[in-house]
């Protein structure tokens, strides 16, 4: 059992939204083994309270809180010394501090980034290093870049090219480093070449205990639908360009056909933009205590996710939970299930409608999908058998001690 530093960018728990889910697990994952450090940002006040439970499985526990206001005008030194914007926002004194008092306390093994605006903590240690990219940040930004207008497409466009460079930069360093699929690595070996036996594929896993049919569950829907669901963090672009995009392109043609539909928007911290979605036929429903209750009554569930990137989380629990899932063809193709079989791909609205006029039409054939998902999310993404690739990286990096 040895020390381990950790590092994320935010509370690794609850487990509410995409990154976080993949941060607690690997946090888990770690403190079954060895004695972790975590050190983490609070950027959701609601979060404080979670602090003991974070501390009950690590060693010691440095929780900063970040402002996102204070944090977006730090961003702005980024301007000035060319470096990416999301460094100066998460930049702090005191968890520099914190991190010099662990590796001369601690006798530190190695230390573990996730996500890379954290490995400036951790590059200029004398430590073993491994970092959790997640995805090719730098391409989300450059994808922000076309979605936008001047300024800010310059702004993400210069967002893109500087975190590039920093990406390599990290992956140079690290003794090895991940991201979320094998499609996602291909893409940055395209734009980073040579750095092959550096960067592997860590897939995503879904937690199937927790997320399995409750039959007893009480709906939280009225009317008689049917009910098209949605879920995720809503103050996220990729999140609010998707159901933004789903109620204007596909809403309507839903609507012709089944008058009663509804369109349910799941998930924390709605921004402007998907409260003024709200009508009859669209429901935002902010914050919500557990998300399964609106899985597990939807008729259908939707991903169309025209900017993420990688593995989607909202996927695989939704298709954990025996549903039928409709997701972008991009997020579907890394999954891998079976199109039609355990899951729906769709890019045009015209698909959208015809594989949810499937699915409505025919319950039946919408049980059939669900159960199909949910033996394949039990056959491909246990979350232990994906993570134990840190543990074999951690063995080398620190020559068996780990």
């Amino acid at each position: 059992m040895a020390n381990i530093l950790y590092l994320v960018h935010r509370l690794p728990y609850p487990p509410n939204k995409g990154d976080k889910v993949r941060s607690w697990h690997l946090l888990k994952h770690l403190a079954q083994r060895h004695r972790v450090f975590l050190g983490t940002f609070v950027d959701d006040a609601q979060d404080w309270q979670y602090l003991d439970k974070l501390r009950a499985v690590c060693a010691d526990v440095c929780a900063l809180p970040l402002n996102p206001r204070l944090g977006k005008l730090r961003s702005l030194r980024g301007l000035i010394n060319g470096e990416p914007l999301g460094l100066p926002y998460y930049r702090d004194a005191a968890m520099s501090a914190w991190v010099q008092g662990c590796l001369k306390n601690q006798d530190l093994a190695a230390s573990i980034v996730f996500s890379s605006t954290m490995a400036q903590y951790a590059l200029d240690l004398p430590l073993p290093m491994l970092v959790d990219l997640i995805d090719v940040d730098s391409q989300k930004w450059v994808g922000y870049a076309k979605a936008h207008r001047w300024p800010m497409s310059w702004v993400y466009d210069r967002e893109g090219r500087t975190l590039l460079d920093y990406e390599r930069r990290i992956v140079s360093a690290a003794r090895m480093s991940y991201l979320v699929t094998e499609p996602e690595r291909q893409l940055f070996l395209g734009l980073a070449p040579g750095l092959d036996d550096k960067i592997q594929a860590l897939c995503n896993g879904v937690d199937s205990d927790f997320f399995q049919p409750q039959q007893d569950s009480a709906s939280p829907f009225s009317g008689p639908g049917p009910h098209l669901v949605f879920t995720g963090a809503m103050d996220y672009w990729p999140n609010v360009d998707a159901v933004s995009w789903f109620a204007e392109a596909v809403l309507p043609a839903v609507l012709a056909r089944h008058p009663q539909a509804q369109f349910h928007i799941v998930g924390r911290s709605p921004t402007p933009a998907v409260q003024a979605l709200a009508s009859m036929h669209v429901r935002v429903t902010g914050t919500v205590p557990d998300v399964r209750p609106y899985l597990q009554h939807a008729d259908a569930v939707v991903a169309p996710l025209r900017l993420a990137r990688g593995v989607q989380n909202k996927v695989l629990e939704a298709m954990s939970m025996c549903k039928a899932v409709v997701s972008a063809r991009g997020c579907a193709q890394v999954i891998g299930a079976p199109h039609g079989e355990a899951l729906y791909e769709a890019e045009t609205a015209e698909e959208y409608l015809a594989a949810l006029e499937a699915l409505l039409g025919d319950r039946d054939r919408a049980q059939r999908i669900g159960q199909a998902a949910r033996r394949y999310v039990l056959d491909h993404y246990s979350w232990d058998a994906h993570l134990s690739a840190i543990d074999g990286a951690l063995s080398l990096a620190t020559g068996g001690t780990c």
